[in-house]
């Protein structure tokens, strides 16, 4: 075991001056908390950019909310499966999932939103479904981030989140993603904090993502409704493929191929639709939340 580092008497001058920082940094932001200044999502969002909030443990944190209490937040804590030593930078995505539903804020004039997932072959029009409904006043239309380059005429936050891999990475790293995958050598992955904001504040959430991010989304979330948007026929969807101009022969045999496997997997939704009008669809889906 190696001996502690030897601090001259500055050195530690100065470490105990940035301990009793923290202290009292953190101790506002409890007392904000239990004055009903701050959300508990509040503090959770602080902690995203905030070292010191960070560090808090979490146990501290929930006894802070205005009538739970030692004892509460012990049991809450043992039926969460969070350690009562676990700071907030510690909690993985599920834990803070279930504390941020435990606490969300109650409101007599909103529910809980619905969370739709749309997932289907390639080329079947699901950017188009997602357009119309981003017009529909309390549909929110989760915008994916990815590495791939931008098209022509897709908009950085409309379209996509475009990031660098390395800031894909970190996000990874930091449980930032609902879902993730990687196609065609690209990152693909859905931001988990806009999800999760949305669906607490009553507003219903469409998520347009690959097949197999609806089955991450799925067995993370009981909640979510899988719809599988089909093509008419074959011969329609090979058509679009065709029309789109930005592939090459290779690239859309890949594509062709892959729908193929992916029309097979419609049998894991919850609905099937099949896109012969844009209007029917998503007539079809807004019912889902109603």
């Amino acid at each position: 075991m190696k001996n502690p580092p030897v601090l001259s008497v500055l050195q530690r001058q100065q470490a105990l001056e940035k301990a009793s920082f923290s202290r009292k940094k953190r101790a506002a932001i409890k007392i904000q908390l239990k004055n009903g200044e701050l959300s508990f999502r509040d503090v959770l969002d602080l902690a995203k950019t905030d070292q010191i909030i960070a560090k808090m443990r979490v146990r501290e944190l929930i006894e802070s909310v205005p009538g739970v209490g030692k004892i509460r937040a012990a049991v809450m804590m043992e039926k969460l499966e969070i350690s009562l030593t676990r700071r907030i930078q510690g909690l993985g995505v599920h834990q803070l999932n279930a504390l941020m539903r435990e606490f969300a804020v109650p409101s007599s004039s909103t529910r809980r939103g619905k969370l739709i997932v749309l997932s289907g072959p390639g080329g079947v029009g699901k950017s188009t479904i997602a357009e119309r409904l981003r017009s529909r006043n309390n549909f929110y239309v989760s915008v994916s981030a990815t590495t791939r380059n931008p098209r022509p005429n897709e908009r950085e936050g409309i379209d996509y989140f475009f990031l660098s891999r390395d800031e894909f990475l970190t996000k990874i790293d930091n449980d930032e993603f609902l879902e993730w995958a990687e196609f065609a050598g690209a990152l693909y992955g859905t931001p988990r904090a806009g999800v999760e904001n949305s669906l607490a504040q009553g507003h219903d959430v469409l998520l347009e993502i690959e097949i197999e991010g609806a089955r991450q989304v799925k067995a993370h979330s009981s909640e979510a409704i899988l719809v599988f948007l089909q093509p008419p026929s074959w011969e329609h969807l090979v058509a679009r493929l065709e029309a789109r101009g930005t592939d090459t022969p290779e690239r859309r045999a890949q594509r062709l191929a892959l729908a193929q496997e992916e029309i097979a997997a419609s049998g894991d939704f919850d609905l099937v639709l099949v896109n012969d009008e844009v209007e029917n669809v998503v007539s079809r889906l807004v019912s889902l939340t109603t």
